[in-house]
């Protein structure tokens, strides 16, 4: 029995490794080639880039109060706030004893700030440029730093979540998740401050920092992750099934009787 739980265990983890490496190589390979097209200046992405930023820029010009309205929510998702929560989340982590869960959310936050200065320095891709801008931003363009650090945000809490939710708050924190990631990247482009590939690439390099640093947290201390995400819910529950449940790892009174009876019929045969 102890056997076959351990391979099963083993198994798992193995899975895990390759679903998240598969997810960085897969983004990687995708946002290698949108950054080849985007420096290679191929016309038709050219094309579309121009065509979406430019009327949505006629929009935000004539109407001012929208424009505002949409610069709010782009402030309110920008990426300070997107680091400050998951600062939060990795100090609380930290503090209830999750030590390597704490560190996968502070290195996803740490990585993915670096990879995305380091990426719009090796592209350093111009910003659209407009007779009457409605918003302003700093740096280069590609990719985006706003759509980077909502997705990685965005995923990082739903994971936390994923365990302490049934399948209905599972379905709403992702539809939450998704809306808040494609609100945040679409201000981006209605301000006139981004391309959509910037915003699209932002995505991408988004998944290749989730799927690498989950591997390699897992690579470093296998299963430490899962032991984490039970020792949080454990701590979590409510204190009345805390105190009438099991602890972790051990059975419960009835599986000790029963276990026990089978035992004593195996004797007495």
């Amino acid at each position: 029995m102890h056997l076959t739980n351990s391979w099963a265990s083993v198994t798992a983890r193995h899975r895990r490794l390759l679903r998240d490496a598969a997810l960085a190589l897969g983004c990687a390979v995708l946002f290698g080639l949108l950054a080849a097209l985007v420096t290679a200046h191929w016309h038709p992405l050219d094309r579309f880039d121009r065509a979406w930023s430019g009327e949505l820029h006629v929009y935000a010009r004539d109407h001012r109060i929208w424009t505002a309205a949409v610069q709010t929510l782009s402030d309110i998702g920008g990426t300070v706030t997107m680091r400050v929560l998951l600062a939060l989340a990795a100090g609380w982590l930290w503090l209830v004893g999750a030590r390597v869960l704490a560190g996968w959310v502070a290195a996803n936050a740490l990585v993915g700030w670096g990879g995305q200065w380091a990426l719009k320095v090796a592209v350093d891709r111009r910003r659209p440029e407009f007779d009457t801008p409605v918003s302003h931003a700093d740096g280069a363009s590609f990719p985006s730093g706003h759509a980077m650090a909502s997705a990685i945000t965005c995923a990082v809490l739903v994971g936390l979540l994923w365990y302490r939710v049934d399948r209905r708050g599972r379905t709403a924190a992702c539809a939450v998740a998704g809306a808040t990631v494609l609100t945040i990247g679409w201000t981006r482009i209605a301000l006139g401050v981004h391309w959509p590939s910037d915003v699209v690439a932002g995505w991408l390099a988004a998944g290749i920092v989730l799927g690498a640093v989950t591997a390699a947290v897992e690579l470093w201390r296998p299963g430490a992750l899962a032991r984490d995400v039970r020792k949080v819910n454990w701590l979590t529950r409510p204190r009345v099934q805390r105190d009438f449940a099991p602890p972790l790892g051990q059975p419960s009174g009835e599986e000790e009787r029963f276990d026990g009876s089978v035992r004593q019929g195996a004797e007495r045969q």
